[in-house]
């Protein structure tokens, strides 16, 4: 399995920067969902946060809305960055 490299990208005030966790789908027959046919996840890893951000931490598995953030691709990498208060909660 490939590894994620590390962008090296650093949030301003109350934002955060997370990558998206991929998801392999199946349906109940037993079919897997090809990736161009599923929609996007809304959970993801926090890899960075900015200076004000209180309440999640590099690192935490993070839900959020499918529409919030602004998506971006860096080194062919999809990314999502988003303000702390757009995070619906942190996966303990």
């Amino acid at each position: 399995m490939a590894q994620k490299t590390a962008v090296k990208f650093k949030p301003l005030k109350e934002r955060v920067f997370a990558s998206y966790l991929d998801e392999i789908e199946k349906t109940s027959g037993g079919l897997y969902i090809p990736d161009n046919a599923k929609e996007k996840p809304q959970k993801g890893k926090v890899e960075a946060v900015g200076s004000e951000v209180k309440n999640v931490a590099v690192g935490d598995v993070i839900l959020f809305d499918k529409y919030s953030g602004s998506k971006i691709n860096l080194d062919g990498e999809d990314y999502l960055i988003l303000k702390e208060e757009d995070i619906l909660g942190v996966l303990a």
